[in-house]
């Protein structure tokens, strides 16, 4: 069952952006970076109040995501992207992005901190940040 509303465009933008910004990594790191914008739908907490699609929280300016700036981003979605589009819509969660609301990809190590949030962990080369869980209740 979904945990976010969606739509099958939706479905296509979210697949669009996890292999953008991930696809580098693999499916698991595709699948990460899906369960970082799902949170960010369900969240309503911190920079994300005003979020309740995934159109929304795709295109979100100011911090949104950087892939959709390049032209990769516009490609169609494949088939097998959305499928791993619609395991984190229905709820897949994948440590350490199982909470996560941002990500980056650094030249070196993670930081302990990145913008006041914690490391949750890394995957190949991304970083993962959560909030703390009484700023944010709902990716909990």
């Amino acid at each position: 069952m979904a945990v976010i509303p969606y739509t099958s465009k939706g479905v296509s933008l979210l697949a669009r952006l996890m292999r953008a910004e991930a696809e580098g990594d693999g499916r698991l790191g595709m699948l990460m970076v899906g369960n970082t914008g799902v949170n960010r739908v369900k969240g309503d907490c911190i920079d994300f109040t005003e979020i309740d699609s995934i159109r929304q929280m795709v295109f979100q300016s100011p911090g949104g995501f950087e892939a959709t700036q390049k032209g990769y981003f516009y490609q169609r979605a494949r088939e097998k992207d959305k499928r791993l589009a619609r395991r984190v819509i229905n709820g897949e969660r994948f440590h350490p992005a199982t909470n996560s609301l941002w990500f980056f990809k650094p030249p070196g190590n993670c930081p302990a901190q990145w913008f006041g949030q914690w490391n949750a962990g890394r995957y190949k080369s991304h970083c993962f940040y959560d909030p703390l869980q009484s700023a944010c209740p709902k990716v909990y």
